[in-house]
C-alpha cells in the first residue's frame, strides 16, 4: 500500500493565489493598524 501513496505528487509546484485571495490581503493590511500603549500593543481594523 505504501507503494500507492509514493507515486502520488504530494503538492502541486504551480500553485498561485487568484486575483481576489490578493485583494483581500492587499485591503486588510491596509485597514489594520497597530497601536503599542507601553507594554500593550493594540489592532484595530478601520472599516
Amino acid at each position: 500500500m505504501t507503494k500507492l501513496y509514493s507515486k502520488n505528487k504530494l503538492a502541486n509546484l504551480d500553485m498561485k493565489p487568484k486575483k481576489e485571495t490578493i485583494s483581500f490581503l492587499l485591503n486588510y493590511s491596509k485597514a489594520l493598524s497597530i497601536h503599542k500603549v507601553g507594554n500593550s500593543s493594540f489592532e484595530i481594523i478601520a472599516n
